[in-house]
């Protein structure tokens, strides 16, 4: 099996350092192509060297993660972005997300937590630690809260679309929702454009969030 490759961008070399000899271990399945010492250089040599992964502090001297994040979205850049840092806080958590994050995970992360939410990642899965997942699920509901608003018509979810949240909830990528419901891939998104329409968000992390808050999914 091939192995993920990972671009690590942290203004810390005991960190860098740390997870490059975390990742090396041999029959790890994954590959370290680089280091970045903040976001500027992080952007560069993400679309130099093209990762399935960037591991991504959020705030460094020289270049802050969320800016890197979304420079890397507007150049249509392939690689996955895991967010990991100390910082859990609204004010990190929410901006990283809405920049184009797939994950979002704290440092104090055991080592197969970690590993598993890369893979995950590189599987375009969405990836939040509990804590950061429970902000975002208050930080989508806050707006609500401060101002009610009557919600646009054709907001609520077809049987089907719902099911597809519920497995996207649990990590499920396109391509096993399809096999799991019997349906097409090109399928599975086509209902994903569809829930993002409805529920007014971008990507799968927000879709989950307000498919708790509006108790689609349940409740946190």
């Amino acid at each position: 099996m091939t192995d993920i490759t990972l671009l690590i961008v942290d203004d810390h070399p005991v960190v860098r350092d740390g997870l490059r000899g975390m990742f090396a271990a041999e029959d790890s399945g994954f590959r370290v192509l680089g280091e970045a010492p903040d976001g500027v250089r992080g952007v560069e040599l993400a679309l130099e060297l093209d990762p399935d992964v960037v591991l991504m502090d959020l705030r460094m001297p020289g270049g802050g993660g969320v800016d890197a994040i979304a420079a890397l979205a507007r150049h249509g850049a392939r690689s996955r972005v895991l967010v990991l840092t100390t910082y859990d806080t609204d004010t990190d958590t929410l901006p990283a997300i809405e920049a184009g994050a797939t994950g979002y995970l704290l440092k104090d992360a055991p080592r197969e937590e970690l590993f598993a939410a890369v893979r995950a990642a590189a599987e375009g899965r969405t990836v939040l630690s509990p804590a950061v997942a429970s902000r975002l699920v208050t930080a989508v509901r806050a707006p609500a809260v401060r101002a009610p608003a009557a919600p646009p018509a054709d907001t609520t979810l077809s049987a089907r679309e719902a099911e597809i949240l519920a497995l996207v909830a649990r990590g499920t990528a396109n391509r096993a929702i399809a096999a799991e419901l019997f349906i097409s891939e090109a399928t599975v998104k086509t209902h994903l454009t569809h829930i993002y329409g409805k529920l007014g968000v971008k990507d799968r992390a927000a879709a989950v969030a307000a498919g708790y808050d509006r108790g689609i999914l349940g409740r946190s």
